[in-house]
């Protein structure tokens, strides 16, 4: 096996000079130049890792050392310890407290009678291996709860076979009005008018067979006051804690539809003014018009005066008649801007 020459910084915390001794030459069977510090008691542990100077690669823990022992011993060392990966050191096998260690963050458990230079060297790669990977999952945690919880937008994750809310963000809470704790003991159903739910059990049917909404389908929503809103909602699954889940993103367009209506019923009015203009108010223009011609064919012998009064009349009702024309052509003008915006 080649020497690994990479640079490596170990803090043994053993008070028995012969076991550190013997982790030292094991060390140095597969690791080309280690560099050791060691600390005899907690408290020494505890200062060295206290200096901000220090930096380790990885922590070796005797359960045993003459201040602290056992579980307090290693919770200690591992608030300590700040990401460093810690691996335990016991002359006692006790199978019961290796699984608790475990579980209590320590990146392996090894018994000091089984120790050979492979064993440890295999643990050291493995604990740092183990030590990147979960800090990249917490880092990619920390990323998805920032997107989540600083998102201006109402944002949720609920259980796709229970339907009940796994996790809130605040701009929920506050667009909704239920606390953090209302919304954790609540089903997706409790925001929905009653007369919805079906519809919202079909969609979640369809979410289940892995059918995808339609982006930004509109369904309503019920605040805690009871107000009824518009929303998009864009969902996409994901697994969350271990189940089945569903992200779902929402976007009140509550007050965009009531803008929409109001802009709908006012082109509405404008059709019917263009209506008015073009037909009621142009017929009897259309009749004067006529009229008109009829006083200037019908009579054609007439005095200049009556000939000029009639010509002023005509020119008025064309005059009108343009004015109509332009005031209807604005008015459509109107509808097609509102209509395009809306």
């Amino acid at each position: 096996m080649r020497m690994d020459e990479k640079s490596y910084n170990f803090l043994i915390i053993e008070d028995n000079l012969g076991d550190f001794i013997l982790i030292e030459e094991y060390l140095t069977e597969n690791i080309l130049n280690p560099r050791l510090t060691r600390a005899e008691t907690f408290l020494s542990a505890k200062k060295i890792l206290e200096d901000k100077a220090n930096h380790f690669d990885i922590i070796f823990l005797d359960l045993s050392l003459p201040d602290l022992s056992g579980e307090q011993l290693i919770v200690g060392v591992l608030e300590l310890a700040v990401g460093t990966p810690v691996v335990a050191l016991t002359g006692f096998s006790d199978l019961d407290f290796s699984i608790k260690s475990l579980g209590l963050g320590v990146s392996d458990y090894l018994l000091k009678d089984e120790l050979t230079p492979i064993i440890l060297y295999k643990s050291i790669i493995y604990a740092i291996q183990r030590s990147k990977f979960v800090d990249q999952i917490q880092k990619s945690e920390k990323r998805y709860s920032d997107l989540f919880q600083l998102s201006p937008l109402p944002m949720w994750v609920y259980d796709l076979e229970t339907f009940h809310f796994l996790n809130i963000n605040q701009a929920a809470i506050a667009h909704y009005g239920f606390s953090e704790s209302e919304f954790l003991s609540m089903r997706i159903h409790d925001i929905r008018p009653e007369e919805d739910i079906k519809l919202m059990e079909e969609a979640v049917a369809d979410t289940r067979k892995g059918i995808e909404l339609k982006p930004k389908t509109v369904f309503r929503h019920k605040k805690k006051n009871g107000e009824v809103i518009f929303v998009e909602a864009t969902t996409n699954p994901l697994v969350f804690n271990g189940r089945s889940s569903v992200l779902v993103l929402v976007n009140d367009i509550t007050e965009r539809l009531r803008y929409v209506n109001t802009i709908e019923k006012q082109n509405e009015t404008f059709r019917e003014i263009a209506w008015i203009q073009s037909h009621v108010i142009r017929a009897p223009l259309a009749r004067l018009l006529a009229l008109v011609n009829l006083l200037e064919t019908e009579i054609p012998e007439t005095t200049e005066e009556c000939a000029s009064l009639i010509g002023h009349i005509n020119d008025s009702s064309l005059e009108l008649d343009q004015i109509i024309r332009d005031i209807s052509q604005r008015l459509e003008n109107i509808v097609s801007i509102q209509k395009n915006e809306a």
